[in-house]
This record gives C-alpha cells, sequence and structure tokens, in this order.
C-alpha cells in the first residue's frame, strides 16, 4: 500500500514540477500549475465516483478498473468484500442449521427477550404451545401462555426445578416447562410432552397408596394376635416364644415401611404451597434430642444439641418432625458406638439451617447423588442390622421440597457425614409473629 501511495506522489509532484518549469518559461507558472492540476484531480474524481457506484450497487462481483493506489484500493475492498460475504453466507447457513435441528426437536423451544417478549420458537412451540408466526412474535410470553401457576413460576425466576401444568390446548396433555437465563436476562424455555410419565407417575403413587392402605388391616390382625400368643404363652415353650418374638419384630418393620409409604405418597401428591403456620423449632429439636438419647442406650454416642433459640420458621410441624428425626436417627443408627453427633439449628446468609454432623464412618463420595431415592442401599449389610425402610431421606427431600428448602450431604470415608436442610430467609418467622408450635 505504501509503494503505492508513495509512487502516485511523486508522479504527482512531478506533473506539478513539468507543470510549473513550463508556466515558467512562458512567464504564468501558476497558470501551468494549474494546467496539470486541474486535470488530476478531475481524474481523482472519476475514480471516487466509481467508488460509490461500485459501493452502492448490489452486484459487487467486479470492481471497477483502475491503476496505481486505486486500483489497489479496489481489489482489496473486493477481497473484503468477499470474505465478509463468505462469513454471511456461513453465518447464514449456521442460523439455518440450528433452526432444522432445533425444528427436529418434539420439544418446543421458545426463546424471550429480558422483557419477557417472544423472540422465536420451533415448529413444537407451535404444535405444543399454539404459537402463531404472524401474531404472537414480540408478543409477552405471559399473555399467551396464561396459567396464573406458569406466571407465577415466570416470574418468580427460580428456575431450579421443573414446572408441570396441563396444556391450555390439548385436553389430557401434561406440558413440563424448563426455563434456563443467558445473555442480559434472555431466557430459552424447553416444554415437553411428559403426559406418559406423569400418568405412569400418578399410576405408581396410586399403586403405592392403594397397596399400603390394603396392608394395615391384615398387619394389625397378624400384629393383634402375635400380641395374645406372647402374653399368654408359657414359660415352658422357648423356642416358640423366640419365633413369634421374632415374628413381631418382623410385622413392626412391615408396620414402619407402610407409614413411611404413606407418609411419602401423601408428601407426594400434596402441592400445597401455603405454610403459614409458625413453627418453633428450637423447641421441635428439644423434643427431637431427648428422643434420641432414649434411643441412645445402646450406642452410648455423645449427642450434642445447638440451636439459636430466636428462629422460628413457617412450615409444617409434623412434616418438620418426620424430616429432622429421619436425619437423627439415621446417624444414631449408622454412626459407630460412641459416635459424636451434632445438631444445630442456625441462621448464615442464605437463610437458616438445620445440621446433622458426625464423625462415624462416612459415606463413600459416589454414592451421595442417589442417598434421597427410594430404597437406595449404600451399604446393604448395614441396612440389613439397623432395619431400616430405605424410605428416610426420600421423606426428608420431599418435606423440603414441600417447604421451598434443599438437602445438601458432604461425606467422605472415614471423616463422617454432614446432612444439612437450607430454608430460605422468606421461611423465617418475624420476631414479632413468634408463638411456640
Amino acid at each position: 500500500m505504501f509503494k503505492e501511495w508513495n509512487i502516485e506522489l511523486n508522479q504527482f509532484i512531478i506533473l506539478i514540477l513539468i507543470g510549473a518549469v513550463g508556466g515558467w518559461s512562458l512567464g504564468y507558472p501558476g497558470i501551468g500549475v494549474a494546467l496539470v492540476s486541474v486535470p488530476y484531480c478531475l481524474w481523482m474524481l472519476l475514480r471516487t465516483r466509481d467508488l460509490a457506484r461500485w459501493l452502492t450497487s448490489e452486484d459487487k462481483s467486479d470492481p471497477p478498473e483502475s491503476t496505481g493506489v486505486w486500483g489497489l484500493i479496489f481489489d482489496n475492498l473486493y477481497q473484503q468484500n468477499k470474505t465478509y460475504r463468505t462469513h454471511i453466507d456461513n453465518l447464514h447457513n449456521i442460523i439455518i442449521r440450528a433452526q432444522q435441528s432445533t425444528n427436529a426437536i418434539r420439544d418446543a423451544v421458545v426463546v424471550v427477550d429480558k422483557y419477557g417478549n417472544l423472540e422465536w420458537w420451533n415448529d413444537a412451540g407451535t404444535h405444543l404451545l399454539g404459537f402463531q408466526l404472524k401474531t404472537d412474535r414480540s408478543q409477552n410470553l405471559t399473555n399467551l401462555l396464561r396459567d396464573p401457576r406458569f406466571i407465577r413460576y415466570f416470574e418468580a425466576g427460580n428456575f431450579q426445578r421443573p414446572l408441570e401444568i396441563p396444556s391450555s390446548i390439548q385436553a389430557g396433555v401434561i406440558l413440563q416447562f424448563q426455563i434456563t437465563t443467558f445473555g442480559e436476562g434472555e431466557r430459552l424455555i424447553v416444554a415437553r410432552d411428559v403426559t406418559r410419565v406423569h400418568n405412569l407417575e400418578q399410576m405408581r403413587q396410586d399403586f403405592v397408596a392403594n397397596v399400603s392402605h390394603e396392608l394395615r388391616t391384615p398387619l394389625t390382625v397378624i400384629k393383634g394376635y402375635l400380641e395374645t400368643f406372647m402374653d399368654s404363652l408359657q414359660e415352658d415353650h422357648p423356642q416358640l416364644s423366640r419365633g413369634l418374638h421374632r415374628m413381631n419384630e418382623q410385622a413392626l418393620r412391615m408396620e414402619a415401611l407402610v407409614n413411611d409409604l404413606l407418609l411419602l405418597s401423601r408428601l407426594e401428591t400434596d402441592n400445597s404451597q401455603q405454610l403459614i403456620k409458625p413453627v418453633g423449632i428450637p423447641k421441635l429439636l428439644r423434643q427431637i434430642y431427648h428422643d434420641a438419647q432414649a434411643m441412645n442406650e445402646t450406642k452410648q454416642h455423645n449427642i450434642i444439641l445447638e440451636v439459636d433459640e430466636d428462629l422460628d420458621i413457617n412450615g409444617d410441624h409434623e412434616e418438620l418432625r418426620s424430616a429432622f428425626s429421619n436425619l437423627v436417627i439415621n446417624a444414631i443408627k449408622y454412626a459407630p458406638a460412641k459416635s459424636n453427633i451434632t445438631i444445630r439449628w442456625n441462621e448464615d446468609e442464605n437463610g437458616v439451617y438445620m445440621e446433622v454432623e458426625d464423625d462415624g464412618d462416612g459415606i463413600d463420595p459416589k454414592h451421595l447423588p442417589r442417598l434421597t431415592e427410594r430404597f437406595y442401599r449404600a451399604d446393604q449389610s448395614r441396612h440389613a442390622k439397623t432395619g431400616g425402610t430405605g424410605l428416610g431421606l426420600a421423606i426428608v427431600k420431599h418435606v423440603l421440597i414441600h417447604h421451598n428448602a434443599k438437602l445438601e450431604i458432604f461425606s467422605e470415608l472415614g471423616e463422617g457425614c454432614v446432612f444439612t436442610c437450607h430454608f430460605p430467609r422468606k421461611n423465617i418467622v418475624p420476631k414479632a409473629q413468634k408463638s411456640v408450635a
């Protein structure tokens, strides 16, 4: 570029000198300079006009012919334009491929801007949600999806768990919404048809609830007769006595399993979020602490209770008792004898938390993600010895879901376990409204 510019500059200087010398020989050097400068300037203006025409024309395949610095300018602009158009074509192809791939997805994919206005959706968005390209683009999403549950979910901004609601345009269809934020407040919404899974889950819940209810009556009869036989049994039948006691132990274990199944079934089907009753957590934990001491005669654990007496939360008293008791009982059952077990109730920057910590054998971290599954056994032999139902942590998880809380588990082999129930700050009962549950 600089080479061509220097050549052009040298040519202009030579023209000026020729004009000046010619004009000087005639006694008019200024006129001589003007006679060579004006044509040069006109030539420059013509090149500028050609450049402007080429830049504003739709067809830029052939740039104007020129030499020197103007030829270099035309060639460079042509190459840049060619590269730019190649990039545009590539981006266009990427967008087309992205649209084709998302249109191939059976789930509805919707993009909304930071104001909640529709920007784009795939073909499934039309089928599942009823969006119309001609009328709904740039419309506010909550004007089109008017279910109050979806509006609350969308506006709350807490998208950790998906939302399942019936479809407003297809009877009998259940849609699951999952929202992800990106960019500067934009949101990506994925809606899928989960009718089959929902129906299967409902069938499972109904089956478990019905079977659990049906088992209660025969268990009550079996337990009644077993107690009668044990009370009337003569002392000279030790073998029969041992058998009856073992049968009674298993009947009690089955009764506990049925009760846990019924509680878990109720927690799964109860969608109530109106938890407005204050619960005196310090008092509740003291009761659980005394119950734990009564269970602790054989293990001789050192159980420590640390509570903030000024912290109460809104919630369901019986559900919280069940969740906290399960965590404490698990620590007593599974920690080696004479372990240290600490029960905490305190406040942090995120809200309040109830924590059960022990210094026992710990759990292999690979089991932690599945501990809250129903009947999951991290150690089969240990559960067989303790007689657990395998539903305790599943109950804890669903109780915390009802309270907009979450369970965190930390453990390493040989380092003990820490089970922490985190409650959001909005659950805390203001001191002016505190009442003992």
